[in-house]
């Protein structure tokens, strides 16, 4: 118990930022700044997560103390808190340039105009930044003494992750290029069939769940120390399983799926490449 009351102030920090954030875009109904607050979510959870109690003895307790270099943090702490910054300025930045960039985000029609509802959107994100970000916050509260050292198990869990980032990369950069192409009449395209989009429908979501399964296996070993009640490492993998059950069945692969089915259900391309590639898994069922 002595060790979950430190994710207290994570929590809090995860919550008082999102709702500082509805306070000031609710009343504008405005949501392009939607997904940044997401990823500031993201850093500011993570930098709570390694230095409360040292802000808590500085600021609460008027302890003339440093804030700990990082030096004093064990390696795992230090990679995790590195793997989950750099997924969350990619993926924020991407995101929020893209929103400013069409001057909104159409998920967000019908809703931004009913405060009640864009509230409970920005709840919902508060909550999924602090239960997706769950395994670095645990290990992160972990005292730095109690890491296992760095075995091969965790070497191939850095190499998912950064294998899976490198995916998703090369998937919305191919996405990128193929929308610009199109924008400059190079191609008439209707969807794009190339590249990484040519193993998988949603190429861009598969490397998204690798990251967090990656980041989950690094987190294991400490997650697994007698500091943590048993169970504490199965806990934390509603990391991945709800970064997947999102994006698969949920806000990821279903809307895109029936708008594609809206526009080009009669397109004989369409149905080939529906017959051919995987909804999601490369080489996967094709539905």
């Amino acid at each position: 118990m002595n060790a979950f009351s430190r994710l207290w102030p994570v929590l809090g920090s995860a919550f008082g930022l999102q709702a500082a954030m509805a306070a000031i875009f609710v009343p504008q109904a405005n949501e392009k700044y939607y997904d940044l607050s997401g990823a500031m979510g993201f850093l500011s959870t993570t930098f709570v997560s390694l230095y409360y109690p040292a802000l808590k003895a500085k600021l609460w307790e008027g302890q003339n103390v440093p804030l700990p270099s990082f030096s004093s943090f064990a390696p795992r702490q230090l990679l995790l808190s590195a793997a989950l910054g750099i997924w969350t300025i990619r993926l924020g930045s991407f995101l929020a340039q893209r929103a400013i960039k069409a001057g909104g985000d159409t998920r967000f029609d019908g809703i931004k105009q009913d405060p009640v509802k864009f509230t409970s959107l920005w709840v919902a994100q508060a909550t999924w930044v602090f239960f997706v970000g769950l395994p670095v916050y645990l290990s992160n509260i972990l005292p730095s003494h109690l890491h296992p050292a760095l075995s091969m198990r965790d070497y191939a869990a850095v190499g998912l992750y950064a294998g899976s980032l490198i995916f998703e990369v090369i998937a919305d950069r191919q996405k990128s290029a193929w929308r610009h192409a199109k924008e400059t009449k190079q191609h008439d395209e209707k969807f794009i069939t190339t590249g990484l989009w040519s193993l998988s429908r949603h190429p861009n979501y598969v490397g998204e769940v690798g990251i967090w399964v990656g980041i989950w296996a690094l987190s294991s070993a400490s997650l697994r120390t007698a500091y943590f009640p048993s169970g504490t490492f199965a806990m934390a993998a509603i990391s991945p399983f709800l970064t997947y059950q999102l994006l698969r069945n949920f806000s990821g692969v279903p809307p895109l799926e029936m708008s594609a089915e809206k526009k080009f259900g009669d397109d004989l391309k369409w149905q080939a490449y529906k017959r051919n590639v995987s909804v999601f898994w490369p080489w996967g069922p094709k539905e």
